[in-house]
């Protein structure tokens, strides 16, 4: 297997600097310049950009300059994604965002990481570990998703979280570290849906 592939691969690795691949991270850098310079109203030009830097890129798939990402083609949109301004990804494993994904401003989803070692660090040494978000997740903003972690399927990650270890299906999350606060229950959308008709009346 060479490095392309285990970068690609479902389970962590440790490398060196030198191992990873300087041109396909400078196509990402300018692909990402590329689609951060496009208007409001270029919007076709945009998506056209999103499809060539991403792995696999679902046409409902938003995302707001400015964004950046070590490579995109670890990335995989599944479905409807929205993803807000100034979203950063370091995809040197595989990043799988569910459908229906809202990633608010500022959020960074992190597989890199560096060596604990002090000497190791300065020699290059780093760490990575894959992301999945799983389907209907909404990560609030300005939150940071570590390598290796899992956030279940309809689950809110409260805004400034820090978010080190997998996160159940159908809860709220916040904090830092990230932890569950409370299950999401039919409250949850009784209380958004008498809100609606208050405004209606």
């Amino acid at each position: 297997m060479d490095f392309l592939q285990r970068m690609q691969q479902n389970t962590p690795y440790c490398s060196r600097y030198t191992d990873m691949p300087s041109q396909l991270q400078q196509k990402a850098k300018t692909l990402c310049w590329q689609y951060n310079q496009t208007g409001p109203h270029q919007q076709q030009e945009g998506a056209q950009l999103l499809q060539e830097l991403l792995g696999s890129c679902h046409p409902l798939t938003f995302i707001e300059p400015s964004f950046r990402c070590d490579y995109g083609f670890n990335i995989h949109t599944h479905g409807l994604t929205v993803i807000n301004y100034n979203c950063v990804i370091l995809d040197t494993s595989p990043v799988n965002i569910g459908a229906n994904a809202f990633i608010a401003p500022g959020v960074c989803l992190a597989c890199a990481g560096h060596a604990l070692d002090p000497q190791q660090r300065a020699e290059g040494i780093g760490t990575s570990a894959p992301i999945t978000l799983e389907e209907n997740v909404w990560i609030g903003a300005n939150s940071v998703v570590c390598g290796g972690v899992t956030i279940g399927a309809g689950s809110v990650i409260g805004a400034g979280s820090v978010v080190t270890r997998d996160i159940p299906a159908g809860v709220v999350a916040v904090g830092n570290p990230c932890r569950v606060l409370r299950k999401l229950t039919e409250q949850d959308k009784r209380i958004t849906l008498e809100a609606l008709n208050r405004e209606g009346e």
